[in-house]
């Protein structure tokens, strides 16, 4: 249920109190980007919008201020949604019942790296993380594509990225230690080993992760390897191989040379030949050139330092389906997460399951993923074709819904404990009997009684 404006303007007036002027806003202008974050990367989400604004909008400081802000929000009965720096969310950090959106971005602190840890606030972005591990010559087990995301957003919203292909996604032992804000409770709630997996991936629906303690390993001697093919399906070879090496890549991109030419210019990509783009232990570029080669492949360049490798990262997962969506502007495109070895071995048959289709594909932890893309001609159109491509052997999940679609039941069990007056991101968890990845758009699933919309 939306706030009333008395109890609107009581949070305001106690937020201020607690974390001063600048801490508190609303702005319009404040409030209007608090309220969106990559749902347009889906026309589906995009015909839906807007879903929401916030009333106010919140910036603790550090972990304890984060914690503090919910408990004044809840003594008023005003809704929270959680955010970090809302780019990877498709639309599941909108607030769907206005309220105040708890920015989390500038409790930055990294407050320990220890053998095999490091701990950190909200806010801290996954590239201080890495910086702060590499001074002590380690590094994360993964951080997302979009580097500069914070901890508590990757961990909220996020799955996996940069280094899954070793160690899956974030949810699978990454964390090891969580300081959770709960509506229910006056200060930080501190969980660990599989009580802290609970709270990953759950968009801030049962709890607000505040600070988070993630495994590092050892530092590696990284390269950023760039490589052309002749087609698409010579660079599949190399993707497939490549998975192989030992030690395993931090990562393997690859594109057709459509989708590549409308990437940020760079000398690597080769007009009319498809990309490759890799993140390669130094110990196995040898055997990486070899493999590059065997496919068909012409390795443009090899670049040092973790500047270019995350440039590389930067260039990976959906990154390049909102480079192909920016720069054709006369084309509306969409895009469907998949997975499976099918998207190798049937190439053929899963690009034509949509007129136009083009995939982008990455070397994953268990066979390879991908997003599916082509020019959009309606929602049905797009359902219709998950039936087909699972029929191909391919693995689907739609990114055109704004709630949580993973271990669902788990996670109402949990809320119900945690947040049984439904405060935190109301709207975004839905009947676990609903969840879909296809048929019907997200408006049309009701949510969960008691739990939002």
């Amino acid at each position: 249920m939306p706030a009333t404006p008395a109890a609107l303007e009581a949070l305001r007036t106690d937020l201020v109190a607690l974390l001063g002027e600048r801490g508190v806003s609303t702005d319009q202008k404040t409030r209007e980007r608090a309220s969106v974050d990559e749902a347009t990367m889906s026309p589906i989400l995009s015909e839906q919008l807007p879903l929401g604004l916030a009333d106010l909008v919140a910036s603790p400081a550090d972990a304890d201020e984060i914690a503090a802000t919910l408990q004044a929000a809840v003594r008023h009965g005003v809704p929270v949604t959680t955010r970090g720096k809302g780019t990877g969310n498709y639309g599941q950090g909108i607030p769907l019942d206005g309220g105040l959106v708890l920015d989390t971005s500038r409790a930055r602190a990294v407050v320990e790296v220890g053998d095999g840890w490091v701990t950190a606030e909200a806010g801290a972005t996954m590239v201080a993380l890495e910086q702060a591990a590499a001074a002590q010559n380690q590094q994360l087990w993964m951080y997302p594509s979009t580097a500069q995301s914070t901890i508590g957003g990757f961990l909220s919203g996020g799955s996996g990225g940069t280094g899954s292909i070793s160690h899956g996604s974030n949810w699978e032992g990454f964390v090891t230690a969580l300081d959770i804000a709960l509506p229910g409770e006056p200060g930080l709630v501190h969980v660990e080993g599989e009580d802290a997996q609970t709270f990953v991936h759950t968009y801030g629906t049962a709890g607000v992760i505040a600070r988070a303690t993630v495994r590092l390993e050892p530092l590696q001697d990284w390269r950023a390897v760039y490589a052309s093919f002749p087609t698409f399906e010579h660079a599949l070879t190399a993707v497939r191989t490549l998975r192989g090496l030992e030690p395993a890549p931090r990562l393997v991109s690859a594109d057709r040379a459509e989708i590549t030419a409308t990437l940020p210019k760079d000398p690597a990509f080769v007009a009319g030949r498809a990309s490759l783009r890799g993140i390669i232990d130094a110990v196995t570029l040898d055997d990486a050139r070899a493999l590059i080669a065997s496919a068909g492949g012409t390795v443009e360049d090899v670049r040092e330092g973790l500047q270019q490798t995350t440039r590389v990262s930067m260039l990976s997962y959906n990154h390049p389906i909102w480079w192909l969506k920016r720069n054709t502007p006369d084309t509306e495109y969409f895009h469907v997460e998949v997975g499976g070895e099918a998207l190798i071995d049937r190439i053929a048959e899963v690009e034509a399951v949509y007129p136009g289709g083009m995939l982008h594909i990455e070397a994953a932890h268990v066979g390879p993923i991908g997003m599916l893309t082509a020019p959009y001609t309606g929602a049905e159109d797009v359902y219709a074709g998950y039936p087909t491509l699972r029929g191909l052997g391919v693995r689907v999940h739609s990114p055109h819904q704004y709630y949580v679609d993973h271990g669902v039941e788990e996670l109402v069990a949990l809320k119900q404990r945690t947040d049984p007056d439904g405060l935190l991101n109301p709207g975004h968890i839905i009947d676990p009997s609903l969840v879909v990845t296809g048929g019907s758009t997200a408006s049309a699933q009701p949510a969960v009684p008691g739990f939002g919309k």
